[in-house]
């Protein structure tokens, strides 16, 4: 337990061999749960998840015994003296090498779920579902679990285990119900994060502002993330995107629920793992996500359920923009012809400024309709 707080670790896995069990086995003795999901991998992934959940479990077991051993040899004598032993009430060892369906749940009917090994939770899909699906069935084990907060980590050992109690501190803290790592607000990490990396996330980052109404959030494709069980139960788990964009997807998801998000700084990790995210598909599949999930945030919180005005200045300022745009440079063909500006170049250039105008106005609600949910947590000294 962290601070009170029961903690599971979410750890989607798809040919992470000679990875996923370096990061199992240096996870924080204070996380109480590791679901381990292999995403079909056709390596030895699985393998590997096995193997690190057994020496994980004996190796926190020998620590345990080392630590309690006085107070054990206490209650013992204790239990002798009064006819029943310790053995006697002892939980049976996990049957590791049985598989289990994990019942008739939702979870169930996605994947296959392994009886625990100490604290570690081996889940396999059947079939390649995606890193996002993965996340999926790792929340529903956690849900079901009844975790306090859900933490994501990467099987690639790019993720700095010890920065885990930052992610942790705002949602203990009752500050957050959200936290997500930042590589982008010190110029020290941005400096380490590879210049096409950067680019990209740059796009991603002002994209994801307009998707989700976070405007201060930064970074919204870091992975490393901790989410209370109330967050949880809030999104709809079963709903959220399976591919890679369903760090941003699920952002859209707490925003419209009200859910208070904590930035915080943390460096980038790079190690020897190759990124398996095509760019090409990537970049159009997740910007069109974008916009689908603006366009669902506006109706579904500022007119569904409470009416603002910004539901109106975002389209009226497009449309005013584009149209007052067209006519500016037609102006400017016509301009270049004749020699002479016309009546219409001129109303064109007040429609366009009208629409500019109107989208600052939208921009300036929104900002300041979630700006009460926005928190960030600087680097550390």
């Amino acid at each position: 337990m962290y601070r009170g707080q029961r903690v599971g670790v979410v750890m989607p896995a798809c040919n992470e061999e000679g990875f996923v069990g370096d990061v199992i086995g240096d996870m924080p003795t204070f996380v109480d749960r590791i679901y381990a999901i292999d995403d079909c991998s056709t390596d030895g992934t699985w393998r590997e998840i096995l193997a690190a959940a057994r020496e994980d479990r004996d190796a926190l077991e020998r620590k345990r015994t080392a630590r309690d051993r006085p107070a054990r040899d206490r209650r013992e004598t204790t239990q002798r003296t009064e006819g029943v032993t310790e053995t006697a009430r002892a939980v049976p060892d996990e049957q590791d090498s049985v598989l289990t369906d994990g019942g008739v749940s939702v979870l169930a009917k996605r994947a296959t779920v392994h009886d625990p090994i100490g604290r570690v939770v081996p889940i396999r899909h059947p079939e390649n579902r995606g890193a996002g699906a993965a996340i999926k069935t790792g929340y529903l084990a956690a849900l079901e679990d009844g975790v306090d907060a859900a933490v994501t980590v990467d099987a690639d050992g790019q993720m700095d285990l010890e920065q885990m109690s930052r992610l942790l501190d705002p949602l203990v803290e009752g500050t957050a119900d959200y936290a997500k790592g930042n590589r982008l607000q010190s110029s020290e990490y941005r400096a380490s994060m590879p210049r096409f990396r950067l680019f990209g996330n740059a796009i991603l980052t002002v994209l994801t502002k307009f998707a989700s109404g976070y405007w201060k959030t930064m970074d919204p494709q870091n992975g490393y993330t901790a989410i209370s069980r109330e967050a949880l139960e809030a999104v709809d788990v079963e709903g959220l995107y399976e591919y890679y964009g369903y760090c941003n997807d699920l952002l859209v998801k707490l925003n419209v629920n009200d859910m208070a998000v904590a930035d915080v700084a943390m460096p980038a990790v790079y190690g020897e793992e190759e990124s398996s995210i095509a760019y090409t598909e990537y970049v159009p599949k997740v910007s069109t996500m974008l916009f689908r999930n603006f366009l669902w945030r506006l109706r579904t919180k500022h007119l569904v359920r409470g009416f603002h005005p910004l539901v109106l200045l975002y389209p009226f300022g497009v449309v005013t923009g584009v149209i007052g745009a067209i006519g500016v440079l037609q102006s400017l063909v016509t301009l270049a012809g004749t020699g002479s500006v016309s009546y219409q170049g001129t109303a064109s250039a007040v429609v366009l400024v009208v629409g500019i105008a109107s989208l600052l106005f939208a921009i300036g609600f929104d900002v300041d309709e979630s700006e009460h949910l926005e928190t960030q947590v600087g680097p550390t000294q």
